[in-house]
């Protein structure tokens, strides 16, 4: 087979019997064009390591391979796996497919630690994890070069939003206090087989300088508690982290305030002053 012999997505999907798994979070996406136009987004990708997680059947995969990517795809499905060898017969040295569970797995170690990018149409059931996975660590700058990631449009409004709105929180901080994110795309829910209830959208995350003094697990400790009760004065949601009701005015943050009006530097000055206590 060559890459100008791949049949139609949909002829692969029947030959090989699949179907969406609900269980799996999955949705498959079949346009084309589309396809290459998410893999575009993070810039050249030619001889570049990616990694992807959920691959499915291959839609996103031929688009990163089209472009000319070395891709290693991480899929549970084990379904799917005949499909994925397919494709990787048809770019040749070009696909790694490895079956397993991407939150079990350590991504750096698999790409043997070289640079990467990450370009996926998550599953709805672990997108969210996967990206703090991702995000989190006191080792910065990461390994990977970039994330690309779809997540329901609601999701990835929270990752790019601003303080003061509704869609602003924990989400929001860790993406953005030491990363720069963006929506990139809108993915209407009519592309995907089956469609699902909900919108989608395409974040794109770059790593940033990493803020001096500041743990990464004093600042995910700080907005989770912040956001867990965000309806709730700060001096009220912070009680349960020592120290930090003590530092709100040793940082000039008024107590009465709540975590949605924080900006993301007053989040990290608060937690560069309980780093350093």
């Amino acid at each position: 087979m060559t890459t100008g012999d791949l049949p139609p997505l949909r002829e692969v999907i029947a030959r090989h019997g699949l179907s969406a798994s609900k269980a799996l979070g999955q949705n498959f996406l079949f346009d084309e064009q589309l396809l290459d136009r998410i893999a575009a987004i993070p810039g050249d990708l030619s001889g570049n390591a990616v990694l992807e997680v959920g691959p499915g059947p291959g839609g996103l995969t031929r688009a990163l391979l089209r472009a000319g990517a070395k891709v290693t795809a991480i899929e549970m499905d084990t379904r799917c796996l005949p499909a994925l060898e397919e494709l990787g017969e048809a770019f040749p040295g070009q696909l790694r497919v490895l079956q397993g569970d991407a939150m079990k797995l350590d991504h750096d170690a698999l790409m043997d630690g070289e640079p990467y990018a990450v370009l996926s149409n998550l599953p709805y059931n672990v997108g969210t994890a996967l990206f703090v996975k991702w995000l989190g660590g006191e080792d910065w700058p990461p390994n990977w070069s970039s994330l690309t990631l779809m997540f329901q449009q609601e999701v990835a409004q929270r990752i790019a939003s601003r303080p003061g709105t509704s869609a602003y929180g924990r989400l929001a901080v860790l993406a953005q206090w030491r990363s720069s994110a963006r929506l990139a795309m809108k993915v209407h829910r009519s592309a995907f087989t089956p469609p699902p209830k909900v919108m989608s959208a395409i974040v794109h995350v770059e790593p940033g300088d990493m803020p001096q003094g500041v743990s990464a697990k004093v600042l995910e400790t700080l907005t989770a508690a912040a956001f867990g009760q965000r309806r709730k004065m700060l001096r009220q949601s912070l009680k349960s982290v020592p120290g930090a009701v003590d530092a709100l005015a040793k940082v000039g943050i008024e107590e009465t305030r709540r975590a949605e009006t924080l900006e993301v530097g007053e989040f990290v000055a608060l937690a560069r002053h309980l780093s350093d206590s």
